[in-house]
C-alpha cells in the first residue's frame, strides 16, 4: 500500500469514513418518518469518562458534549421530532465541587446562548430555577425570551433538573394555585388526579417523550422526566456523548419505528 513520506497510510480512515456515510445513508432511507417520534428526551452522559479516555480533563469533555448539541439537533430538524429535552445538568450535579461546577455552570450558560442566537430553536427551561445561580437563571431566561417567537423545535434545557424535585414541584404549585381559589386540604384531595399535576408540571403543554435516549452504556433514567416517560420507549446507547454519531441517532430512530408501542398491554 502507498504510503506517504514520514507518515502513516490515510487510505483506512478514508475508507473507514466512506463506509461509515454509506450505511447511515441505508439507515436513513430505511426509516419510516410517519413513525418518527415528536418528543425526545436525550440524557447526554458520558463527558467526563470521553474525556479521560482520550487524555482530557473533564471540563474538555464537557466542552466536547456541548458542541454536540447542535450537530443533534440538526439531525432532529430532518426528521418530524418537534421538541427535544436535554438532560444537562442534574440537581445531584449541584453538589460537584466548586472546581468542576463552576466551569461546567459556564459551559452551559454558553451552550443556552449559542442555541438562543441561533434563530431555528424555541428554548424552554426545565428546571427549578431557584437552585441556579442568578448569572445562570439570567441565561436561561434571556434565551426564552429572544427565542419565544421562533417557529421551530421546542429544545428543553433540563438544568437545576430532577424528577423528584419536580414533582414536588407540581403538587406544591397546584396546592398554592388551590389555596390561593380558597379549597381546602381535604377539598383537593376530593378531587384530585394525574391531570390536575401534569398541568404544573415543568413541560406543561407539551407532548411527553415518546423516545428517551440515554449516552454511554448506562442502563437507567436516573430520575430523567419521571412523570412523563411512563410510556416512553428507551434506547440505552453504548457511546459516550461527545462521540455520539448521526448512525447513532439513526439507530435509535430506527428502533423506535421498529417497536410495537402497547400502552398498558
Amino acid at each position: 500500500m502507498l504510503r506517504l513520506s514520514g507518515g502513516r497510510s490515510p487510505y483506512p480512515r478514508v475508507v473507514r469514513d466512506l463506509a461509515y456515510r454509506l450505511y447511515a445513508r441505508r439507515v436513513e432511507g430505511r426509516l419510516d418518518h410517519d413513525q418518527a417520534p415528536k418528543h425526545i428526551g436525550v440524557i447526554l452522559d458520558g463527558n467526563r469518562r470521553w474525556a479521560r479516555a482520550s487524555g482530557g480533563t473533564a471540563e474538555q469533555g464537557h466542552q466536547a458534549g456541548a458542541e454536540k448539541i447542535k450537530e443533534m439537533l440538526g439531525w432532529c430538524a430532518e426528521t418530524d421530532v418537534e421538541v427535544v429535552t436535554l438532560w444537562l445538568l442534574s440537581t445531584d450535579n449541584l453538589d460537584r465541587p466548586e472546581e468542576e461546577l463552576v466551569p461546567l455552570l459556564g459551559i452551559i450558560e454558553d451552550a443556552v446562548r449559542d442555541l438562543g442566537a441561533d434563530g431555528r430553536w424555541r428554548v424552554s427551561h426545565v428546571g427549578a430555577p431557584d437552585l441556579l445561580p442568578p448569572r445562570t437563571q439570567a441565561v436561561l431566561k434571556e434565551a426564552e425570551q429572544a427565542t419565544s417567537g421562533v417557529d421551530g423545535i421546542v429544545v428543553n434545557v433540563a438544568v437545576g433538573y430532577g424528577g423528584r424535585q419536580e414533582i414536588a414541584d407540581a403538587v406544591r404549585s397546584l396546592l398554592l394555585e388551590q389555596a390561593g381559589r380558597g379549597k381546602s386540604i381535604q377539598e383537593v384531595a376530593e378531587v384530585l388526579d394525574v391531570e390536575h399535576i401534569a398541568e404544573h408540571l415543568y413541560t406543561r403543554g407539551q407532548p411527553d417523550p415518546d423516545l428517551v435516549i440515554r449516552t454511554s452504556g448506562e442502563q437507567r433514567l436516573s430520575g430523567f422526566m419521571l412523570w412523563q416517560s411512563a410510556h416512553s420507549e428507551y434506547y440505552f446507547c453504548e457511546v459516550f456523548w461527545p462521540a455520539f454519531r448521526k448512525v447513532d441517532f439513526l439507530r435509535a430512530l430506527r428502533d423506535y419505528a421498529a417497536r410495537h408501542r402497547r400502552y398498558g398491554g
